[in-house]
């Protein structure tokens, strides 16, 4: 990740971080999510700090586990059920997971959203990530039926994909072979349950080390410093406004763990770049999301 800097700062950041680990980032971090696992985006938050702080060390790979057909039959057979456990998720977690979709419009064909998200990935990495998150943010926020064609266009074009090229790719060969690599892949490194994070050194054939479920994110950081074998201090965090401008659309509990802050800081902090028209503030049944609203002098 790489923020804008100029001057003195810039040369500061590569001084801090060491040429070196600029050229090369010595880790891989396999992360297994699906989409409409709630638990794997409450862990959005851990990642986003992760990346600010020790991103200089890493390159990280979405994987799809696959594990959506149980959960799928489960809506089906049991939506009250499943609405109950988004929503417990939703107030242990502090990001938003309305489940009224289960419901109101629930998800018809979990196997499509799957492949979209490798379509989206066929034209790079960043856009894959992009559509990943905009994928999430369209069911845990919006109750949106995200295997439904249209609303994964929808997505496509929001977050600024080739949408010719993703309606050509959805359906494709090619796609649905990348789909089967992430299913292989979730065999292969026996993960069970998601999401969970598996990290490979670059530099070595010794076997990955994984952590499965959500853990408070010192145990993140002590896990990347074992396998870096040594102690690097986290980067500097970019200012609320640079951060805001990077990610466009984020909640209010991503901005307190990013920062160390608490949820009331969090929205006193917010409502001054809400008085000076930078961010709006997003209304969700659990909590605040902020939305990053450029001036015509910033965009």
């Amino acid at each position: 990740m790489s923020w804008k800097a100029t001057g003195a700062s810039q040369e500061q950041s590569s001084a801090q971080f060491g040429f070196f680990d600029l050229l090369k980032r010595p880790l891989e971090l396999y992360l297994f999510v699906d989409p409409l696992c709630p638990e794997c985006w409450s862990i959005e938050p851990i990642i986003k700090k992760l990346t600010i702080e020790y991103g200089r060390f890493f390159t990280i790979k979405p994987i799809i586990s696959g594990k959506m057909t149980s959960l799928h039959k489960k809506s089906v057979e049991k939506p009250y059920h499943l609405k109950k456990e988004w929503d417990k998720t939703a107030n242990r977690t502090g990001m938003c997971c309305d489940g009224d979709i289960w419901l109101e419009n629930p998800v018809s064909s979990p196997l499509i959203t799957s492949l979209a998200i490798k379509a989206a990935e066929l034209q790079g990495k960043k856009p894959g990530m992009r559509f990943l998150r905009k994928v999430q943010e369209y069911v845990f926020l919006d109750k949106k039926n995200i295997s439904d064609e249209e609303v994964l266009v929808e997505c496509a074009e929001k977050s600024k994909l080739d949408v010719d090229e993703f309606r050509k790719d959805l359906y494709s060969d090619t796609a649905r072979r990348a789909l089967q690599c992430d299913f292989k892949l979730t065999r292969e490194m026996d993960v069970e349950s998601i999401p969970a994070l598996v990290l490979f050194s670059q530099s070595e054939e010794d076997a990955g080390l994984k952590i499965s479920g959500s853990y408070p994110y010192e145990i993140y950081v002590n896990v990347l410093k074992e396998m870096l074998q040594k102690d690097p201090k986290p980067s500097r965090k970019p200012s609320l406004e640079a951060f805001m401008q990077h990610y466009k659309f984020v909640a209010t509990k991503e901005i307190a763990v990013v920062y160390d802050w608490t949820e009331q800081q969090t929205k006193r902090e917010m409502k001054k770049l809400v008085l000076k028209q930078i961010v709006k503030e997003i209304p969700v049944k659990y909590g605040v999301f902020w939305k990053y609203q450029p001036t015509e002098q910033q965009s």
